[in-house]
């Protein structure tokens, strides 16, 4: 039975008041400016070797586009009313399949295998519902170089963050552990306009472009994480006094493992770099081996 069949034999009977209630839950607002539509597709331009993976098709202002110019199209809705509307639509397009599925725990690591041409891409498009936006940007990430390039509409507020640079009250844990993985850029802001029903706030499309590698050493990914993490738990405090919280150390050790790092132990979380981030983690790695 190929994937297709499968996927169409898991989608119950579509019903409006089960997709609108499913919908507002996830706190999910159609797009339906095909203008916007157009310029999230051009950020990624997909072409016929290219797997492109579409999260949240909803009512499909996406996926038909998407599915004029990829190779492969994998549209992940976990509405089975608005699935299995899509697979009707779509009925007739074998390279596209319409899957029931969760986009924060999917499994993206097999994604290379799918691709039309091995020389092709693995492209990520999405509308992603606001309550569940960065739990589903967190899998991407994670799920390293599988992925090429993303084009994801978020909440303004969260797509600023993303694309922010050190200094700025925006920039925080999320810009950091993204841009670990990913060149990110805001690529254009979106009105509320554009969407049915139309939401409380200005939406952002960010591009994202898979690091094969993170531009600075990174030793231990956990370690990194749980110092960012930290270093950002308590952003009023000073570097030394979120870090001693966060990591449960004492005050004397957590000063002394930014003074070996380099860093002021008085210095803001947000005022730091990704590589003064990778020489914190680091010296936490060193006096931790050093401490047995």
């Amino acid at each position: 039975m190929s994937p297709r069949r499968n996927a169409r034999a898991s989608v119950p009977r579509p019903s409006r008041h089960a997709a609108s209630g499913k919908t507002r839950a996830l706190g999910q607002h159609f797009l339906r400016d095909d203008a916007v539509a157009e310029r999230i597709i051009g950020e990624v331009r997909p072409a016929i070797g290219d797997l492109v993976v579409e999260i949240g098709p909803g009512l499909g202002a996406l996926t038909g586009r998407l599915a004029r110019a990829a190779g492969r199209l994998l549209a992940l809705e976990v509405d089975p009313a608005l699935a299995a509307a899509l697979l009707g639509r779509f009925a007739d397009a074998p390279h596209v399949e319409i899957l029931v599925a969760d986009a924060r725990f999917f499994n993206y690591a097999g994604l290379s295998a799918l691709k039309p041409n091995p020389a092709g891409r693995v492209l990520v498009v999405g509308n992603l519902p606001y309550s569940v936006g960065k739990p589903i940007l967190q899998a991407l990430v994670e799920a390293g170089p599988v992925v090429d390039e993303m084009a994801l509409m978020l909440q303004k507020e969260v797509a600023l963050r993303v694309a922010a640079e050190p200094g700025g009250r925006t920039y925080g844990s999320l810009s950091v552990l993204t841009q670990l993985s990913c060149e990110a850029r805001l690529a254009f802001t979106v009105p509320p306009s554009a969407f049915r029903p139309p939401p409380q706030v200005d939406s952002a499309v960010i591009h994202l472009r898979v690091r094969p590698a993170p531009p600075v050493p990174v030793d231990n990914p956990a370690r990194l994480r749980a110092v960012v993490l930290a270093a950002f738990g308590q952003r009023r405090k000073s570097l030394a006094n979120a870090l001693a919280s966060g990591l449960g150390l004492a005050a004397g050790r957590a000063r002394a493992m930014c003074d070996a790092a380099g860093i002021a132990p008085g210095r803001r979380a947000e005022t730091l770099s990704l590589a003064e981030f990778a020489r914190l983690a680091r010296t936490q790695d060193q006096t931790q081996s050093a401490g047995g």
